[in-house]
């Protein structure tokens, strides 16, 4: 590896309370522990802000509007020029559009590199792939799902880097066993319940609403991360076995960890997951995790090894699924080990970061 430290920008207009945005902030974190130069524009209001106050990153306030934000473009120059940027790692799509222009329009002949961390649903069109294709040194997909999607979109494959997420060991260090106790007597959550349990922002969490209604054994079900709807009270009146649902809405960071602990299994309903932190966080805490076959979870899990897939829209096998790790401990206790092995080794933080310098050091190569 090469002694060269970076000078890099990343760049969000989102970083609200998703994975991507603890990805984000993991991957800034660590190439400043390794020496580079780390500087980061993002809006004060949002999560990210505070998870990026850290040594080593320099956090820059910026709104980016939009695709067209004249003054985001001059906020980019104004930053590559003062720190002489090598790299500016645009995260999301504005961001994506403004970090191009900039570099178009001041000629600041700086290295962009894009990172997808969901499965594009869309390209811009011919102008987008062209300046996507042409406009940037390469693009960063948390997995292959996410890479065939773009190169089936207009992307060129051998512009597209598959550069999965990881999940950092010493984060879950830090147990607030208390909290965890204080949830309990919450939920009212005795020795022999049974914890489903959600942590994610909105997604197809309806699917698993729709399974509990197959299910005969009484079950608590927790979804962190968003709140009750109209359209998943009218599933819940349905349901005739006394199960109990819980809505917690958004929760604090820095307790998202203690929910695990609650949880029998994890159910992640989606069809959009570039490659899933909550899934890793599951998998960290010895969560068994059961999850939709689709996108970046296929390159996560391993059905039967250290997970279960159910097919989108398909609520009898879901149901089956849950009562699977309900009934039978042996499996559950295989998919922990083998769980616990995916989230440290082989999507370890340290592979994730040493997999970025590099690729960042090639392109300027």
């Amino acid at each position: 590896m090469s002694n060269q430290k970076l000078n890099i920008l990343f760049l969000t207009y989102q970083g609200g309370l998703a994975g991507s945005t603890f990805s984000i902030s993991f991957l800034a974190k660590g190439l400043a522990d390794k020496g580079h130069k780390v500087f980061i524009g993002i809006r004060e209001e949002m999560p990210i802000w505070d998870l990026a106050d850290y040594p080593g990153i320099e956090r820059i306030p910026m709104r980016i509007k939009g695709k067209f934000d004249f003054k985001n473009w001059c906020e980019i120059k104004e930053v590559v020029l003062e720190h002489k940027i090598q790299i500016i790692n645009p995260q999301s799509s504005h961001d994506r559009y403004t970090s191009i222009f900039a570099n178009l329009f001041f000629g600041l002949n700086t290295k962009i590199v894009h990172t997808r961390r969901q499965m594009p649903l869309s390209m811009g069109g011919v102008l987008q792939n062209w300046l996507y294709n042409n406009k940037t040194a390469g693009i960063v997909a948390v997995s292959n799902p996410v890479k065939a999607a773009l190169v089936k979109l207009g992307i060129r494959s051998s512009h597209v880097k598959v550069i999965a997420n990881g999940t950092p060991k010493e984060k879950y260090d830090h147990i607030d066993q208390a909290f965890v106790e204080q949830l309990e007597k919450k939920y009212n959550i005795k020795k022999g319940d049974f914890v489903i349990g959600c942590v994610s922002r909105l997604k197809e969490q309806e699917q698993i609403l729709k399974a509990l209604k197959l299910i005969d054994q009484p079950v608590k079900m927790i979804f962190a991360g968003i709140s009750s709807e109209e359209r998943f009270e009218r599933v819940i009146k349905d349901i005739s076995v006394k199960h109990e649902v819980f809505f917690e809405g958004d929760i604090d960071p820095k307790q998202v960890l203690n929910y695990y602990k609650l949880f029998n299994v994890h159910i992640l309903a989606s069809t959009m997951e570039g490659l899933s932190q909550s899934l890793l966080e599951a998998m960290a805490m010895g969560t068994p995790v059961i999850a939709t076959a689709y996108a970046g979870n296929l390159d996560l899990i391993e059905d039967g090894v250290n997970g279960l897939f159910f097919e989108d829209g398909n609520i009898n096998e879901l149901s089956q699924k849950i009562e699977q790790l309900r009934d039978n401990k042996a499996i559950r206790d295989r998919l922990i080990e083998a769980g616990q092995r995916t989230a440290f080794d082989t999507f370890s933080i340290e592979k994730t970061i040493s997999n970025y310098e590099a690729y960042f050091l090639s392109l300027l190569d």
